[in-house]
């Protein structure tokens, strides 16, 4: 039998097309799951919030199963990145359960849980992809591509395109302007001239270590 938090959310998704991840979506879904309310309260202190939350966290673990049977071997490093980031898209079962959870975590006291969902979204990409970056690149990576995944996420809800191809090729514009900033940034170290440009910004991210996610504000 599933844990009490995933009966809870496998009850809601019905219910939040109609009423959001709201106190009436987490009252259906006790009612309907079973689960003791006292239990439901315990997993869930917050409630529908602590659903969304398990919601989005849901869909980061079905990608990461579904990367092990992908073959990117013929890819380019930018088309790995666009691959597994359209990949976080196609696993979600649900767009208007996403749709109802962007507008919760649009709400001043839950922005900042919704920013560091897409943080974690971000760094399991880059994880999934090999990254080893221990320095400034390992911040600089998750905010580009953190920014790079919620622009994707704000095209594709309002999406209507045949098999959302809009939303794709919207994602590798925006996965271009990625490795555009890359290949600047690796110019700009190459070159003589230019690189007493980032002695500062490299002295900096010689001193910094990638902290692990418990460590970032929230963790």
């Amino acid at each position: 039998m599933s844990d009490p938090k995933t009966q809870l959310l496998e009850a809601a998704i019905d219910h939040v097309v109609f009423d959001g991840w709201s106190k009436t979506t987490f009252k259906a879904a006790i009612e309907d799951s079973g689960v003791d309310p006292a239990i439901a309260r315990g997993v869930c202190p917050r409630g529908a919030v602590d659903l969304a939350v398990a919601f989005h966290k849901a869909g980061d673990e079905a990608m990461i199963a579904a990367i092990e049977g992908l073959d990117m071997s013929e890819l380019r490093y930018s088309e790995k990145v666009a691959r597994l980031v359209r990949l976080r898209f196609e696993v979600i079962p649900d767009k208007e359960a996403v749709r109802r959870a962007a507008t919760l975590f649009s709400l001043p006291q839950y922005g900042a849980e919704g920013s560091k969902l897409i943080w974690g979204t971000a760094d399991e990409i880059w994880n999934a992809l090999g990254d080893t970056s221990d320095d400034l690149n390992w911040y600089s990576k998750r905010a580009i591509l953190s920014g790079v995944y919620y622009s994707t996420l704000l095209y594709w809800l309002g999406d209507d395109s045949l098999d959302g191809q809009a939303t794709w090729d919207f994602l590798d514009r925006r996965i271009d302007d990625v490795m555009l900033i890359e290949k600047v940034k690796g110019k700009v170290n190459s070159n003589p001239l230019l690189k007493p440009l980032m002695a500062g910004p490299n002295m900096l991210a010689s001193m910094i270590k990638a902290p692990k996610s418990a460590d970032l504000p929230g963790g």
